[in-house]
């Protein structure tokens, strides 16, 4: 497993302190956040994160042993907020460059092999579902549920990594093979009745674990936007249009086509992209909203281009909660604060309240299950620095006793919970608790060759 350097950590605990010095917290809250933004760091870079002989970095979840390509790349994207901040020594964030590269190649590998598995092996030792009816078999993939961030994360950070580095140095022969199978995959399943050869069965489990009509999940008419069979939970679609999960890939695609422009030179891809890309917005702007529930509009969870929509939100990135999070839009945006206004409220059927707890929860876990990894997006979308101090603060009360964040929490009895380790879930925690330093998510445009995105 990966270790990082005790100096680089030593000089996170000292900017964690120092940027939340001016808050008026006391001294033992402040002391607490940095040590367990320190502790978390720690613990994913030495329990899930690996460099393989290749080169490449393999990231499991935690508790299970797999790599989930949205997953993984959150889990690290702390560690570009130190690069970009310029936290630690010059070779301390190089070798962080060198994790976030080696992932980024492990993700193009993967996206070649199979463009509409979410979860991978570290090696090709056959699916641990191996009862699952799919078109294909992969013995790469753990699972193979397809879902939108699977093919949105990796050109998002490879788009942030460059912009903020310019380092190029996960741009290998895979990369444009991979760009070509996310192009391919998105053009499918903007017809996926049509064009789409995927569908997906596993028997004996409940609805949400498997497809209704013989896998292909329920009917859709095609709109611009691009068809899933899954939601960011794993969960099933209910209606096959996730409105947040094409807005995150729109903008990968935008990210994507810059990076084939003007780092793998190859325009007619970078093209299509942002042709792909301009079609899903379009989309978005004509059919991804709905009446809310005082009568503003706002954005629906999903659609399925037939006239049924459902608003909810999931606490599992990308939501609606995290659309500015993400970058998609302005945190100041009105539809989105419109929206964000019915995500946290009853209005919204994943929210919960309690003794302990409210915030968002998920289908994927029990009733009354807050996940602190909402509860760190709600912070994160909040302009309010006291709101993420309250949040960091209700976040380390709710841990069980266990030091650790978990998936879901119960709202009366924080010693409840669902996933005792669970790394993306930590690696929030650590997101909130930086941006409240002002260790900045991004910089954009820092290097020779970079522009700004129109």
């Amino acid at each position: 497993m990966a270790r990082l350097p005790d100096t680089l950590l030593d000089a996170v605990q000292a900017r964690v302190l120092e940027g939340l010095a001016d808050l008026g917290a006391s001294d033992a809250l402040v002391g607490e956040i940095a040590q367990r933004v320190v502790a978390y760091l720690r613990n994913t870079s030495e329990t899930t994160v690996s460099v393989e002989e290749d080169g490449t970095t393999f990231v499991i979840t935690g508790d299970i042993p797999a790599m989930w390509l949205r997953d993984s790349a959150a889990q690290l994207t702390p560690l570009l907020r130190l690069v970009v901040a310029g936290v630690g020594a010059d070779e301390d964030r190089a070798e962080l460059v060198a994790l976030l590269a080696g992932l980024l190649r492990r993700h193009w590998q993967y996206l070649e092999i199979d463009p509409y598995a979410n979860a991978f092996n570290r090696a090709p030792d056959s699916s641990h579902w191996d009862a699952d009816e799919t078109e294909r078999e992969n013995p790469w993939a753990w699972e193979r549920k397809f879902e939108l961030d699977s093919l949105s994360y990796g050109p998002d950070l490879a788009w942030r990594l460059w912009r903020a580095t310019g380092d190029t140095s996960w741009a290998d022969e895979r990369f444009l093979p991979a760009a070509r199978a996310i192009l391919s995959t998105v053009r499918a399943e903007q017809h996926h009745e049509e064009r789409s050869a995927y569908f997906f069965r596993r028997s004996g489990v409940p609805a949400q674990d498997t497809l209704a009509r013989e896998g292909r999940g329920s009917l859709t008419t095609p709109n611009g936007l691009v068809w899933a069979g899954f939601r960011p939970s794993d969960d099933a679609c209910e209606l096959g249009y996730n409105i947040p999960g094409n807005h995150f890939l729109a903008l990968a695609l935008e990210r994507l086509a810059e990076l084939l422009e003007q780092v793998a030179d190859a325009p007619a891809e970078a093209d299509e992209a942002r042709e792909r890309a301009e079609q899903i917005r379009a989309a978005l702007v004509e059919h991804g909203t709905i009446e809310g529930p005082t009568g503003e509009r706002v954005w629906a969870y999903e659609i399925d281009g037939r006239g049924e929509h459902r608003f909810l939100d999931d606490a599992n990135v990308p939501s609606l909660l995290a659309l500015p999070y993400l970058g998609c839009v302005a945190q100041d945006d009105p539809l989105y604060l419109a929206t964000r206004a019915a995500v946290l409220s009853r209005s919204n059927p994943c929210y919960y309240e309690g003794l302990y707890l409210e915030g968002v929860g998920s289908p994927h876990t029990p009733k009354d299950h807050v996940w602190p990894i909402a509860l760190a997006v709600e912070g994160l979308t909040s302009a309010e620095r006291g709101e993420k101090l309250r949040l960091l603060e209700l976040m380390t009360r709710t841990d069980g006793g266990t030091g650790m964040m978990h998936e879901g929490v119960h709202v009366d009895d924080p010693t409840v919970f669902t996933r005792e380790w669970f790394s993306w879930s930590n690696s929030m925690f650590c997101e909130l608790a930086l941006d409240l330093a002002g260790v900045e998510r991004d910089r954009a445009g820092t290097h020779e060759g970079a522009t700004e995105r129109s």
